[in-house]
């Protein structure tokens, strides 16, 4: 979400509630600075009076999954995350965020129930499809996945990500002379594709 939208969504609901324009937007910049130098903890105690204030609010939950996500407390990210979607049940950017720590801990089964409820709102949804694609490919459903991959290669031909995944699950479901043609196809277009060499080895 773009920095300024953020902003003027928070003085809009949250100077309501007695924290001051200047104080959030304060809040946020420390938090913004100290995630790009890795320093995530700091960057979530930053924004700990707005989340005091706070403790329901849409975007500040949302920040905080991301940033406990980036710091791998997967706990308190889907916390966070969970308080988001609550906020916003339609939120498409809190679900796909949702899926994160679950990816980071290998829970393919729940990703699936939350894409698919990404892709009920919207059924061309890239990163909603690409996860789709990639936990149903771990879970070994790859009759499902392969027509998740070949739905949004119709609209993205060259799209790295999907033909990377369909280049593996042809892998992995022994068709090894189909997944040597798309991968090697996927090299023209990224020559320093490292998964694409490391299978093409195998």
């Amino acid at each position: 979400m773009d920095k300024k939208i953020v902003l003027l969504f928070l003085f809009i609901f949250y100077t309501a509630f007695g924290l001051s324009y200047d104080e959030i937007k304060d809040a946020y910049y420390r938090s913004y600075q100290y995630e790009k130098t890795g320093n995530y903890e700091d960057a979530i105690k930053s924004l700990m009076p707005v989340y005091q204030s706070y403790p329901e609010g849409y975007t500040i939950n949302l920040r905080l999954g991301w940033l406990y996500y980036l710091d791998k407390k997967y706990a308190n990210s889907i916390f966070h995350y969970e308080k988001a979607m609550k906020s916003a049940p339609y939120s498409i950017e809190a679900k796909l965020g949702y899926t994160l720590p679950l990816l980071a801990q290998g829970k393919y089964a729940d990703v699936e129930k939350v894409c698919y409820q990404i892709l009920n709102t919207d059924f061309y949804n890239y990163y909603g499809n690409l996860r789709l694609s990639f936990v149903l490919r771990m879970q070994k459903k790859y009759d499902i996945a392969e027509k998740v991959i070949n739905k949004m290669l119709v609209i993205y031909p060259t799209d790295l990500n999907f033909l990377l995944e369909l280049g593996l699950l042809k892998f992995f479901t022994g068709k090894k002379d189909e997944a040597k043609k798309i991968l090697r196809d996927l090299l023209i277009l990224d020559p320093e594709n490292v998964t694409a060499k490391e299978y093409l080895e195998k």
